[in-house]
């Protein structure tokens, strides 16, 4: 008698797991670039977050990506994305095996990283590592914060978590360190990370740079660590989970241990698996270790059935919305300041609140400090627009960030200033976290020096179109004696490059408060306010100017006749512009001074009005006291510019104003040569 053996069925969650790998895979090979090593080593641990048919850890509607109180998942690892894109068509948002075959192609909704806003499900986009963890810890404050403050006995409107995937490249960068310590400070309970322990990077075996004890570190850290979890096992993985999810009161870190690349027959465990198309012979032979023997991006029905979760995330979001519809009946007032934040709008008093602040800053005279000015606008700001919350990276008595009242946040979750400590990189990634998760307008503060080491996140709130606002004070050497390390020579010029961020260096009270005003109505991106540590003359308008500060560039001092040259300032320099002016117009020269404390801002106006404010064929000299390099735009071939290339030195500012050149006279000798006399 002969016994054939067969297997028995496979179980929906190593379905779901197999499924995971092989669409990974064949993104990777459809495109020919990729990273299939994470998304193949971390399958199983996907599959038991996100869970088969919706059942996992994982609170999410994918008929609905935007659910306000959705648990929100962070691939940080971003170079694993075929992962992320995989579970979201298994789970059933709108993301179709096309999109999935058009995987790092031109416009496709499946980009080599993922992007928010372009792949539904998404929530930030990752690439740079650790940053995505950082944004976590962000999106983790903002719930708390949020649940703090509308919360009420029976009614928990605001109650998700926040789950992380990450790996060894995450831990290496120096923001993990500064996110995570500050996220175990905070006890940031529903904070969830899943390490991906695989020991391999680009380079090969970590073990020969990457040694940390990182369970012991963050231990350190306050937070609850889950050792030694086996990561291709979905049960283990799933009571980690539970674990995590038991201990309100602390972050967790659950360390599964991977292989890197597992179930690629020959590459498994190898650092060539990390970055490259495992190629036709070792997909063919994964799909047959599988049973896999279905063609490229399909899966059957019958495995989608089990893995949708759309049935599992209607009814999950229906009864949030019963709960939401009794908060409404209950707490109408506070209901609708959720709704409202959540959705990104302003108050519809919001107009009101622009037209107090101007007039209020419009009303002063004599000379302020433009981080002053800032700090009284700010005390009218967070009195009036609840969802401003701001910081400063243990700066806050020189940026100015505070206000009268401000409640540090603390353990509960209260309160709406966070000291972030010397801690640039995160404090702006943290923002960044916060932005996206809703319901806050992020402000945080350090020396516009010390914004190099926060510009990749910069950068990354402007790819994302993100509201934060930048408080960058200490703006040139007008800083004096701190010498060159803390005088930005070349950072105003610097970000400016940065597409899709607004920068703005104001000359006083007035510009500083019109600054703000624009940066809080900017839903679209992100904002830096270059601010003065010295005071600056409050200069006179009439409203018609006030209006056209807002964009970006106006003429603030007409020329008397026919302008025979244009002098363009920023900040302090305005009213160096203005002295050189005086001294021209005595000797018969007609100049006019324009006022552009937004560059980016006077280029997106329209043709017409640039040329009324920059009038073609006049002359034109810049002044700024930082690289030249941005203005030779504006100025043209035949302009000329005051800036510096080098770096600063230790003085009292008025001995570095003279010595660098930025004096009325030198100005007025340099507009002097330009208009030929």
């Amino acid at each position: 008698m002969t016994i054939t053996l067969t297997k028995p069925p496979l179980s929906a969650d190593a379905l779901m797991a197999a499924a995971i790998r092989v669409l990974s895979v064949d993104m990777v090979e459809a495109a020919n670039s990729g990273h299939p090593g994470a998304p193949l080593g971390m399958a199983e641990m996907a599959t038991a977050l996100w869970g088969a048919g919706g059942a996992g850890f994982l609170r999410h509607n994918p008929a609905n990506p935007k659910w306000p109180d959705r648990d929100r998942f962070v691939l940080s690892n971003g170079h694993a994305s075929p992962l992320i894109y995989s579970l979201l068509h298994l789970t059933g948002y709108d993301l179709t095996p096309g999109d999935l075959s058009r995987f790092r192609q031109m416009h496709s909704r499946t980009p080599g990283h993922p992007e928010v806003d372009v792949t539904p499900g998404v929530e930030t986009t990752t690439g740079p590592l650790g940053q995505g963890l950082a944004n976590a810890v962000g999106m983790a404050l903002a719930e708390k914060l949020l649940a703090a403050e509308f919360n009420r006995p029976g009614f928990d409107v605001v109650d998700h978590h926040t789950y992380v995937f990450l790996g060894d490249g995450c831990l290496m960068e120096g923001i993990s360190h500064e996110a995570c310590s500050l996220a175990g400070t905070l006890k940031l309970g529903k904070l969830v990370c899943l390490w991906d322990d695989n020991g391999i990077s680009i380079d090969g075996p970590v073990d020969g740079w990457f040694t940390d004890d990182t369970p012991g570190r963050f231990e350190a850290y306050g937070w609850q660590v889950i050792r030694a979890v086996d990561g291709h096992d979905v049960t283990a993985v799933r009571a980690a989970l539970a674990e995590a999810k038991a201990d309100a009161d602390r972050p967790t870190l659950i360390c599964c241990r991977t292989q890197i690349g597992r179930g690629a027959p020959t590459k498994a465990g190898s650092h060539k698996v990390h970055g490259a198309p495992l190629g036709a012979e070792e997909v063919s032979a994964m799909r047959t270790a599988l049973g896999w023997r279905h063609a490229p991006f399909t899966v059957p029905d019958e495995i989608m059935d089990t893995t949708d979760a759309r049935p599992h995330g209607a009814r999950s979001e229906a009864e949030w919305r019963i709960r939401m519809e009794a908060y409404r009946e209950a707490y109408p007032a506070q209901a609708a300041a959720l709704d409202r934040r959540m959705k990104g709008d302003l108050a519809s008093d919001w107009p009101q609140v622009v037209d107090e602040i101007m007039e209020t800053a419009a009303a002063r005279t004599g000379s302020i400090a433009t981080r002053k000015a800032s700090a009284q606008v700010l005390e009218q700001l967070c009195l009036r627009v609840p969802e401003m919350f701001g910081g400063s990276a243990d700066l806050t008595g020189s940026n100015l960030t505070d206000w009268p009242g401000a409640e540090s946040v603390n353990e509960t979750g209260a309160g709406r200033y966070l000291s972030y400590g010397v801690r640039e990189f995160a404090l702006a990634a943290i923002m960044n976290g916060m932005a996206l998760h809703g319901g806050f307008i992020p402000f945080g503060g350090t020396f516009l020096t010390f914004s190099d080491y926060s510009r990749n996140a910069i950068r990354m709130a402007a790819l994302m179109k993100r509201r934060v606002v930048h408080v960058l004070t200490h703006d040139s050497i007008g800083l004096g004696e701190d010498g060159p390390t803390h005088q930005p020579v070349e950072h105003a010029a610097s970000l400016r490059l940065i597409p899709n961020l607004a920068v703005w260096r104001p000359c006083d009270a007035v510009e500083t408060a019109a600054a703000w005003c624009a940066a809080v109505e900017t839903a679209d991106g992100p904002t830096a306010l270059l601010l003065s540590r010295q005071g600056l003359p409050c200069q006179g308008r009439d409203a018609d100017q006030v209006q056209m500060i807002r964009r970006g560039g106006y003429v603030l001092a007409a020329a008397e006749g026919a302008p025979t040259a244009v002098v363009i300032a920023t900040g302090s320099e305005v009213a160096l512009a203005l002295a050189a002016r005086k001294t021209l117009g005595a000797a018969g020269r007609h100049v006019a001074v324009v006022s552009m404390p937004c560059r980016e801002r006077f280029l997106a106006q329209d043709r017409a009005y640039r040329d009324s404010v920059l009038p073609p064929g006049v002359p034109r000299l810049a002044v700024e006291a930082g690289h030249p390099e941005s203005w030779w735009r504006l100025v043209g071939p035949e302009g000329d510019v005051v800036g510096m290339e080098t770096f600063g030195e230790s003085a009292p500012a008025g001995e570095l104003f003279a010595h660098f050149g930025f004096t009325p006279e030198a100005v007025a000798e340099r507009l002097g040569r330009l208009v030929g006399l």
